[in-house]
C-alpha cells in the first residue's frame, strides 16, 4: 500500500493540517459557497450548475482535406518539389538508399482513386482577395501582432510566392483559408450592414489556426436553461457554427478561384489521422512531416512562429513519449523478448480531432470575482479536483453511446506496441496487462488456444491471417486509444488532490520520465477551468469524438456532463463525497480509468481489487449486479461492463433523482437507457458503424478488410455526415430566420440588416429557394455571402440575447460574461 505523509492524508480526507485546516474543510467551503442544506428545495436553489446556473461553449476540431489532380494540389506538389524528395532521389541514384524509399513515395503520390488530400494547403491568386481580407492577411503575417513595428514573420515565403507569370500567389492551410474567407465575405461589404460588418470581423478570431486541422470555438457564451432543453442550446450554436463555417469553404472555392485551378477545399467532422496521412507519416521523416502538416498558427495567436515552435515541441514530445511507452510494455511484461516492430519517430496522434465542452458555473465565478467571498482559488481547486475524480467513474457512460469514433484493426496492427497507444502511460501495469488480455481475447487472437500475435514482416503476417481467419478487431472509439486522454500520475504528485499547483508538479515529474514536456497543457479527459487562468469555473469535458447528429447527440451529452457535474457538487455538499473516497495513488486512478479505455475498446469486462480503497467505486459496485469473484485473478472482482454502466445510469436516476427534475433531463435519461439496452438502433457507434458499412455494401465490419473500413470510414464523414449535418445546420437556420423576420417588426437593428442584405425579399424564402444548390455545392458566389450575412446576422442577435442573459442576477450575485474557450 502506498505510503502518504500526514499533511498529504489530510488532504485526501478533505481536511488539512493545522493552520490550514479551515480552508480544506468541504463543510466549510461550502458555507463560503452559499449552499444552504436546511431543506432539500434550498440545497437545489443553492448548488453549482442548477437551474440557470451553468453556461457552456464548445471548441471543435475539423478534418480539412483538398479534393483535385495530383498536379493541382498542394501537398502532392509541396512533397515533390520539396529537398526532402529530391534529395532521397539523388540518394537512391548513387546506391545510398534503397530504391524502395522512392517507389513507395511515388506509389502514395500515385494512388489516391479519390483524389482527396487531407490536411493539404491550397494555393491562388492573391489578387483574388478583397481589400479588407489583404489587410487582414497582411496583419496576420506580422512576427507580433501586438508589435507591428517588428515586421513580418521570418517565414512569409512559405504563404506568398512568385508564379511563372509574375503573379503573387497565396499559399495557406484550409484552416486560414475560412478566416481569409469570412473577412472577404463581410470585412467591408457594402450590402451589409455595420452590425454584420461588426459581428463578422468579431467571428474571425473564432477560426483557429492550431493544430493540424482547423478549429473554431463557440461565438459567444451559451447559458444553459432548463427549459430550453439545456445542452441543446450549445448543440444549436455548435451546429450554426459548422454551418457558417461549410458555407465559408463553398465561398472560398469559388471567390477565390480554387475550383477553376482544379481544387476543392472540404471540411467535416472526422476523429481520426486519415489512413494515407498514417501510410505516409511511415515514409518520411519527423521533420519533413512537421514541415507538411503542423499549422503555422497564422489566426488566433498574436506570436504565431512561438505558437508554430510549441506545435513541433508537442509533436516532437509525442513522438518520442510513444517509443517510451515500449519500453514501459516490455517492463508490464506484455512485451516478452525483443521482436517488437518499433513506433516510427513521427507520431501522427496530433491529427486526431474531437470536440471539447466546457461548463462555467455562474455562481462559482461570482464567489471568486469577489475577495470577501471567502472562497479563493485554493477552496476552488479542492472542490474541483473532487467533482473531477467523481466525474471520471461516470465516462463510460458517454462512450459510444453520444458520440463515438469506429475503427478496424487488422491482424498486424496487434503487435502492443502499436495497438495500446498511448495507455502504457495512462494505466497501473497490472490494469494494463489485465486490459491487454483482455482485449486479445476479444479479437479472437487465438489458434488451436494458444493467444497469437503478429511477427512483424508483413509477408508472414498476411498469409497467417488468412489462413487461421484472424480478422483482428473493431473498437466502437479507437480516437481514446490512439491518443494521451489521460496521463497517469506519479506516487509523489498526484494530479487531482485539491492542491494548487500539483499538475504542475505533475508535469515536471512526467519530463523527467521523458513521457511528457513541462511547457505542454496536462492531457485530462475532463480538466478544470479555474478561475483566475481562464476567467470562468468550471470544468472542460475532452473524452468527445464524434456525434453523429448535433442536436441530439451533442445535445444529450453536453446535458448528460452538466447532471453529472451537479451530482458531484450535491454529494459533497451533503458530506457524502471527500477525497479520502477516491484516493489519489497512481493505481486508484488507473482503476477507475481502465472501465473508460475498456468500453472505447469494446471490452465486456474489468477487474477490481475486492479491497479497493476507492469507497466512492464501491458505492457504485454495490449497485451492479452480476459481480463475481475473478477466477483468473485472486483477490479481484469480475465486473461486466455493461451492468457497470446500468449501475451508473441507476445512481443518476436514484441519488440524482431531484437533480433530473430540476434539470428537465428524464427524457434524456430515458434516451440514455435506451443507447444502453439497445446499442443497435440507438447509440452513437451503432448509427456511425451502419452508415460506414452501407458506404461498403456490407453488414459486418469484421468481415472487410481493415484498410477498406476504415477508408469508407473517411469517405463516409467527408460525404454522407458533412452533408447530413450541413442539412441540419440549415433546418436550424431556417426557424432562425423566420424568428428574426418576427423580431425586425419591433427591433430596428435587426430590420435594418435584414433590409440591406434582401431589400425585398423573404429571408426565409431565400433560404428554401436555394437549399438544394447549397447541398449540392454550386450555389452562386452572391447567394453565398448573402447567406453568409444572414448567418452572421443570426449569430449576433444570438449573442445579444446571451449577453442580455448573463447580464441578469442571480441570486444576488453580479456575474461578468466568461469566455468559454477550450485550452
Amino acid at each position: 500500500m502506498t505510503q502518504y505523509p500526514q499533511h498529504h492524508l489530510a488532504l485526501l480526507a478533505g481536511g488539512q493540517t493545522d493552520g490550514e485546516s479551515r480552508r480544506y474543510d468541504l463543510k466549510e467551503i461550502f458555507a463560503r459557497m452559499g449552499v444552504r442544506r436546511g431543506t432539500p428545495d434550498q440545497l437545489l436553489d443553492t448548488l453549482p450548475f442548477l437551474g440557470t446556473d451553468t453556461t457552456a461553449g464548445s471548441e471543435t476540431e475539423l478534418q480539412a482535406a483538398v479534393r483535385g489532380q495530383r498536379e493541382d494540389v498542394d501537398l502532392p506538389r509541396a512533397i515533390e518539389q520539396s529537398n526532402y524528395f529530391a534529395n532521397i532521389v539523388r540518394r537512391s541514384r548513387a546506391g545510398e538508399t534503397p530504391r524502395r524509399l522512392i517507389t513507395e513515395l511515388e506509389e502514395f503520390l500515385a494512388a489516391d482513386r479519390e483524389k482527396v488530400w487531407e490536411n493539404s494547403w491550397v494555393r491562388f491568386p492573391r489578387r483574388r482577395l478583397s481589400p479588407f481580407a489583404d489587410a487582414v492577411l497582411r496583419h496576420d503575417l506580422l512576427a507580433d501582432k501586438r508589435r507591428p513595428e517588428e515586421g513580418p514573420r521570418s517565414d512569409v515565403s512559405r504563404f506568398v510566392l512568385g508564379s511563372p507569370a509574375g503573379e503573387e500567389m497565396l499559399r495557406v492551410p484550409v484552416s486560414y483559408l475560412i478566416k481569409l474567407a469570412l473577412a472577404d465575405a463581410v470585412g467591408d461589404e457594402p450590402s451589409m450592414s455595420e452590425t454584420v460588418i461588426t459581428t463578422g470581423r468579431r467571428l474571425m478570431e473564432h477560426y483557429l489556426s492550431d493544430n493540424t486541422s482547423p478549429e473554431t470555438f463557440s461565438f459567444h457564451v451559451v447559458p444553459l436553461d432548463p427549459a430550453a432543453g439545456l445542452g441543446r442550446a450549445l448543440a444549436r450554436e455548435t451546429a450554426k457554427r459548422f454551418l457558417l463555417t461549410q458555407l465559408l469553404t463553398l465561398y472560398a472555392n469559388s471567390k477565390f478561384g480554387l475550383d477553376e485551378s482544379g481544387q476543392e477545399a472540404l471540411v467535416c467532422f472526422a476523429p481520426h489521422p486519415p489512413v494515407r496521412q498514417k501510410e505516409l507519416n511511415a515514409l518520411i521523416s519527423d521533420s519533413f512531416y512537421r514541415e507538411l502538416f503542423m499549422s503555422p498558427c497564422l489566426s488566433g495567436w498574436d506570436q504565431g512562429e512561438k505558437k508554430h515552435r510549441y506545435m513541433h515541441l508537442c509533436h516532437q514530445v509525442l513522438s518520442r513519449s510513444q517509443l517510451h511507452a515500449v519500453a514501459k510494455l516490455r517492463e508490464a511484461g506484455i512485451i516478452v523478448n525483443n521482436l517488437v516492430v518499433l513506433p516510427g519517430v513521427s507520431n501522427t496522434s496530433l491529427a486526431n480531432n474531437g470536440t471539447h465542452v466546457s461548463l462555467g458555473s455562474r455562481r462559482l465565478s461570482a464567489l471568486l470575482g469577489d475577495p470577501a467571498s471567502g472562497f479563493g482559488a485554493a477552496e476552488e481547486k479542492v472542490v474541483g479536483d473532487l467533482a473531477i475524480k467523481a466525474f471520471e467513474h461516470f465516462l463510460p457512460l458517454f462512450v459510444g453511446t453520444w458520440n463515438a469514433a469506429p475503427y478496424r484493426l487488422a491482424f498486424a496492427d496487434f503487435h502492443p506496441e502499436k495497438a495500446l497507444g498511448f495507455l502504457p502511460h495512462q494505466l497501473d501495469y497490472t490494469h494494463l496487462r489485465m486490459l491487454w488480455r483482455r482485449w486479445r481475447k476479444k479479437a479472437s487472437l487465438a489458434v488451436c488456444g494458444h493467444s497469437l500475435t503478429p511477427f512483424g514482416p508483413e509477408w508472414l503476417d498476411r498469409p497467417l491471417s488468412r489462413m487461421f481467419g484472424l480478422k483482428g478487431d473493431f473498437v466502437p472509439d479507437f480516437r481514446l486509444i490512439d491518443y494521451p486522454v489521460a496521463l497517469l500520475s506519479t506516487c509523489s504528485s498526484p494530479a487531482f488532490d485539491g492542491r494548487l499547483g500539483n499538475q504542475e508538479r505533475l508535469k515536471g515529474d512526467l519530463a523527467d520520465l521523458g513521457i511528457f514536456d513541462s511547457q505542454m497543457s496536462l492531457y485530462l479527459p475532463c480538466r478544470q477551468r479555474q478561475h483566475a487562468a481562464i476567467g470562468f469555473s468550471g470544468f472542460e469535458g475532452r473524452h468527445y469524438s464524434l456525434f453523429p447528429d448535433l442536436e441530439t447527440d451533442l445535445g444529450g451529452a453536453v446535458s448528460l456532463q452538466v447532471l453529472v457535474t451537479a451530482l458531484a457538487f450535491k454529494f459533497m455538499a451533503q458530506g457524502s463525497l471527500t477525497h479520502r473516497q477516491i484516493p489519489d495513488d497512481p493505481v486508484s486512478e488507473s482503476e477507475r480509468r481502465q472501465i473508460f479505455f475498456g468500453s472505447a475498446i469494446g471490452l465486456p469486462t474489468f477487474f477490481v481489487r475486492r479491497d479497493t480503497r476507492n469507497l466512492f467505486l464501491r458505492r457504485i459496485l454495490k449497485r451492479t449486479r452480476h459481480v463475481r469473484a475473478s477466477r483468473r485473478y485472486p483477490g479481484y472482482l469480475r465486473v461486466l461492463n455493461h451492468e457497470y454502466r446500468r449501475a451508473l445510469l441507476a445512481v443518476l436516476l436514484d441519488d440524482g433523482a431531484d437533480l433530473v427534475e430540476a434539470l428537465g433531463l428524464a427524457e434524456t435519461l430515458r434516451d440514455l437507457s435506451q443507447r444502453l439496452e439497445t446499442p443497435d438502433r440507438h447509440a452513437a457507434s451503432d448509427k456511425l458503424t451502419r452508415g460506414i458499412l452501407e458506404e461498403l455494401g456490407a453488414r459486418d465490419p469484421l468481415r472487410v478488410p481493415a484498410r477498406e473500413f476504415n477508408l469508407a470510414a473517411e469517405k463516409y464523414y467527408r460525404e454522407t455526415l458533412r452533408q447530413r449535418q450541413f442539412a441540419e445546420g440549415l433546418a436550424l437556420l431556417a426557424e432562425d430566420l423566420r424568428s428574426l423576420e418576427r423580431q425586425s417588426r419591433e427591433d430596428e437593428v435587426c430590420r435594418r440588416a435584414l433590409r440591406k442584405l434582401l431589400p425585398e425579399r423573404s429571408a426565409a424564402d431565400f433560404l428554401e429557394e436555394i437549399r438544394v444548390d447549397l447541398l449540392a455545392g454550386r450555389a452562386p458566389q452572391t447567394a453565398l455571402r448573402t447567406l453568409i450575412g444572414l448567418v452572421v446576422l443570426s449569430v449576433d442577435r444570438d449573442a445579444a440575447h446571451a449577453a442580455r442573459t448573463l447580464a441578469a442576477p442571480r441570486e444576488g450575485l453580479e456575474h461578468g460574461t466568461p469566455v468559454h474557450r477550450a485550452g
